[in-house]
């Protein structure tokens, strides 16, 4: 298999990861708004497993080396196999969440509700398994994102509320409670966090030991569960949408290619993400980024989607100068509690 042979490289393909964890979802939104989430993961799922296989049967199975995809997925064990392909089942229903609650709230609510959340479970699930280092880093680092979420919210609330006042004026919201912008997006959300946050621990199960998998044959391994997962799952969300109508397969096979073609990219730019971060973590010697600067670039894709949701999408273009102030707080604590567990990575043990 290729890994990268320098630090320059592993940092740019680490870069390369942040911008697809952070611009996959400008795929879902350039379906226009009126394809439904449900249906678009198909193609996303297909498109993951695609990418995947792809790499494991090109840059995964050539090298100077001669250890091939094929040899890694013959010597990997049944766990480690079992590990990768449920963290591929947990991680998918999270992000399933994370694209429902985009598809309700849009990307600059969802992103960093969902992934702040996310880093906080991936936090304490990390310092439950591995204690150690620096618990006041620790700590500061999940109240700084608790607090970009708590910000994230109020923003949306705000300006959610201000939409609706029109509405409540002219008499056709008749109650006030009527009148008060929905939090189920928000709450979808926070539910896909606490998946999003806890399948990492399963990845590195499926990579440890001698018969451990490497960067290629788990992607491979995850990606699977991936689509096998959105069959299951889809039949709950298609049939129990969390907005709208209960949608079914003809509409899929329906749509124009365009459509199939966004969902399939938004796989290929999400997994440019994943495969990045495994091979990363699998790059030893002078070569390799330390832990913090890893962490720390792979949750800046969050920040990138978040501005995506405001800037291209223009998803606050109404928004007054207190959702204004919100969301510049919002962006405040988010890099500083990205920065503080990055801290915290550096003194805990290796």
């Amino acid at each position: 298999m290729i890994l990268p042979g320098s630090f320059a490289e592993v940092l740019i393909l680490l870069i390369a990861g942040m911008l697809g964890w952070g611009m996959w979802a400008n795929t879902f939104k350039a379906t226009g708004g009126k394809w439904r989430f449900e249906l678009y993961y198909f193609d996303f799922a297909f498109g993951v497993l695609l990418s995947a296989t792809l790499l494991a049967l090109t840059v995964g199975s050539l090298g100077f080396d001669g250890f091939s995809f094929g040899d890694d997925l013959r010597l990997a064990g049944k766990r480690q196999e079992l590990f990768a392909f449920l963290a591929g089942v947990i991680f998918n229903l999270g992000n399933m969440l994370l694209l429902a609650a985009v598809s309700i709230t849009g990307m600059a609510v969802a992103f960093p509700a969902t992934m702040g959340f996310a880093l906080i479970v991936a936090g304490a699930w990390n310092y439950a398994l591995n204690p150690g280092g620096s618990g006041a880093l620790l700590l500061a680092g999940v109240a700084a994102v608790a607090g970009a979420i708590a910000f994230d919210v109020l923003a949306f609330k705000t300006a959610a509320s201000a939409r609706l006042k029109p509405q409540i004026d002219a008499g056709t919201v008749k109650t006030k409670k009527r009148g008060k912008p929905s939090l189920k997006g928000v709450v979808l959300g926070l539910v896909g966090g606490l998946l999003l946050g806890s399948f990492a621990t399963l990845i590195q199960m499926g990579r440890a030991g001698e018969s451990g998998l490497g960067p290629y044959s788990l992607g491979f391994i995850f990606s699977a569960g991936i689509l096998i997962s959105t069959f299951v799952f889809n039949l709950f969300f298609m049939n129990l949408p969390v907005q709208g109508e209960p949608v079914d397969i003809p509409e899929y096979l329906r749509a124009k290619a365009g459509r199939h073609l966004l969902g399939a990219l938004g796989g290929i730019v999400w997994y440019v993400g994943m495969i990045g971060s495994l091979i990363a973590g699998r790059v030893e010697g002078a070569a390799r980024v330390s832990a913090t600067v890893s962490y720390g670039l792979a949750q800046g894709g969050m920040v990138i989607a978040a501005l995506c949701g405001i800037y291209f999408w223009r998803g606050y273009a109404d928004a007054d100068t207190m959702v204004k102030l919100r969301l510049g707080m919002m962006f405040v604590l988010l890099l500083a509690g990205i920065g503080l567990l990055s801290a915290a990575l550096a003194v805990a043990p290796s």
